[in-house]
């Protein structure tokens, strides 16, 4: 792989990294580029790995040699000192390594689930650190496949890969249209799917009981921190359940819920 000492901050080689610190900046310029960031050993080990192609390294020159080493690309890896990489970046990075990959076209709902059979469905999640704690949960439980709604935030914005320890890059994931949810979860059923509602609600039947019976195709859907699931997708699923709790608190947090929910389903004795 090249690597590319680089000493001019607006060296236009470096344009895919600028903005890393304004979020809502960040996001419009990799919609633009089409493409994404990742942070961290961690998270690039697996990007490498992955489906997706990686278009160049950006790399603290107290680090390269180590990173030269880990990965094996044919995309440029540039690097300067630490110190200069935050002044292109806007941000500090202890571990001093960042990737920029191409963002793919993502499939429709129908082809990703084809061949599923463990779905994990999200509605308007818009916490990047939920996000991927999902996804990490997701891989963890053999989870085949993730399908977001229209407000759902994107699973490839870096905070999100990083928290997944790039989890978020080997769980498929698809976005239902605009209009076309919570409908979309009715497609589902229709697909074979038996759709299942996480909620707190007290009518709903305990995690226990449904695991007992678990169908062999399941849909889990799961809502945002704090408001849950919407009405439209609660009456849209074919049946709600919940985890059984202490008087007093009635919920946890998204990324536990699903883990406990994965685990009591999938997980492996």
């Amino acid at each position: 792989m090249p690597i590319v000492p680089v000493s001019d901050l607006d060296d236009p080689r470096l344009a895919d990294y600028v903005h890393l610190r304004q979020p809502s900046r960040r996001m419009a310029l990799e919609r633009e580029r089409g493409i994404f960031t990742v942070e961290g050993r961690l998270s690039i080990e697996m990007l490498l790995t992955s489906r997706y192609q990686v278009r160049s390294l950006f790399v603290a020159e107290e680090h390269v040699a180590r990173v030269a080493a880990m990965v094996d690309t044919e995309a440029p890896i540039f690097t300067m000192p630490a110190r200069a990489m935050e002044a292109v970046t806007g941000v500090h990075f202890h571990r001093g390594v960042l990737a920029v990959a191409e963002r793919p076209a993502l499939p429709t709902i129908t082809d990703l689930v084809a061949t599923a059979r463990r779905v994990l469905v999200l509605e308007a999640v818009n916490d990047h650190e939920n996000i991927g704690a999902l996804f990490r949960n997701a891989a963890a439980f053999g989870v085949d496949a993730v399908v977001l709604d229209p407000t759902t935030t994107d699973p490839l914005y870096r905070r999100s890969t990083r928290v997944s320890l790039g989890h978020v890059l080997t769980v498929p994931f698809a976005r239902v249209d605009d209009g076309a949810w919570p409908a979309a979860i009715g497609d589902l059923r229709g697909l074979g799917f038996t759709t299942v509602s996480l909620t707190p609600a007290p009518h709903a039947e305990p995690l226990g009981v449904f695991v007992a019976q678990r169908p062999e195709r399941v849909a889990l859907v799961l809502g945002a921190e704090g408001p849950g699931l919407s009405e439209g997708a609660l009456a849209a699923t074919e049946r709600c359940v919940r985890i059984p709790m202490a008087a007093g608190v009635d919920s946890v947090n998204v990324a536990t819920a699903a883990a406990i929910a994965l685990s009591a389903l999938y997980g492996i004795n």
